[in-house]
């Protein structure tokens, strides 16, 4: 990889009327200028696409998508079918990015030879953010070969399995789409995606703006939250056939899952969700004796573990959320 190569960023929006101009100036205003810019207007209902289309004949690196909406899968998807650069960087439409993200991130994967490069995210409300200073932050570079790196994300050693302000070689993404219209699209692809890297590299910085919302979709309890379930099951049965050394981990990310949805199906009292409850807690039980002997298994699981098992309901109750005893 030599001189500048072209980066695409995607940017998927749907509704975001209020973030979105913060969202794209903070891309138009990056240090590295080599840019396209594919922005999706995923069928808005409010001003977000003709905000997109005045984005568009400020900056001729913009390149507008008007389509129905389908989600932000379908959005992503639309964007990687149509990228044409060597790199790619996913944004989503209400955050933001720091002005040397684009520089620092090219410039790491060029020194390390590598096909992803990972940086940190800032959490932030409203429209104030504070940023590091990179010119006195030791980028601190962790390299990672693939099932490293995916050890890491599904044993959730501060690798995020999130898509978005990492800078992926586009080539990765070739036969590799998100799952239209299902939760925790980012995970399901996390398998697929990192098997075809061979060096990943971590940085210590912050460089990517993550908005904290009260209506976002994961901000809330919904049966589709579920998804999470069946995509870790999914991959636990294929790695048992196709890489079994990355099986204790993938069964750590597993067993967070089924305390998760344990813990938000019991914030409903009406008992529409017993049955999903049930799979969670059969779930831990299975796997609850194999993560408390895995050292590598982060310490809330394994003080959810012996909680566990204390019963059902001391589980439930001991982490804040009442189970509903079946009558």
């Amino acid at each position: 990889m030599n001189g500048q190569p072209l980066i695409s960023v995607i940017v998927p929006v749907y509704n975001v009327a209020e973030y979105l101009d913060q969202c794209l100036e903070s891309i138009v205003n990056q240090t590295y200028r080599r840019l396209e810019i594919l922005v999706i207007d995923d069928g808005s209902t409010d001003d977000s696409g003709n905000m997109c289309d005045r984005w568009a004949e400020r900056d001729e690196r913009i390149r507008v998508i008007h389509q129905p909406n389908g989600g932000l899968s379908a959005a992503r998807n639309t964007a990687l079918d149509m990228m044409t650069g060597e790199l790619v960087i996913m944004v989503d439409s209400d955050d933001v990015l720091h002005f040397e993200a684009a520089s620092i991130l090219i410039k790491t994967m060029q020194e390390h030879q590598a096909d992803v490069v990972l940086t940190d995210f800032v959490s932030f409300y409203g429209n104030d953010i504070s940023w590091c200073d990179t010119t006195s932050t030791d980028l601190n570079p962790r390299l990672y070969n693939k099932d490293e790196a995916l050890r890491a994300i599904y044993y959730q050693q501060g690798v995020s399995n999130s898509s978005c302000g990492r800078l992926f070689k586009a080539s990765m993404f070739d036969g590799v789409r998100y799952p239209v219209g299902q939760f925790y699209e980012d995970l399901a692809i996390v398998y697929p995606l990192y098997q075809r890297s061979n060096r990943v590299v971590k940085i210590d910085v912050r460089l990517y703006g993550y908005r904290q919302r009260t209506d976002s979709i994961l901000g809330r309890f919904s049966p589709k939250r579920a998804a999470v379930i069946d995509i870790c099951e999914q991959l636990e049965q294929q790695v048992q056939q196709e890489n079994h050394k990355l099986l204790p981990a993938v069964r750590s990310r597993l067993l967070s899952a089924y305390f998760n949805i344990l813990l938000l199906s019991q914030q409903d009292n009406s008992g529409k969700y017993d049955q999903l409850a049930d799979r969670c807690w059969n779930g831990i039980k299975r796997l609850r004796y194999h993560c408390l002997v895995d050292g590598n298994v982060r310490l809330k699981n394994k003080a959810g573990i012996i909680a566990s098992y204390l019963g059902r309901n001391i589980l439930c109750n001991l982490i804040g959320r009442k189970y509903r005893p079946k009558r």
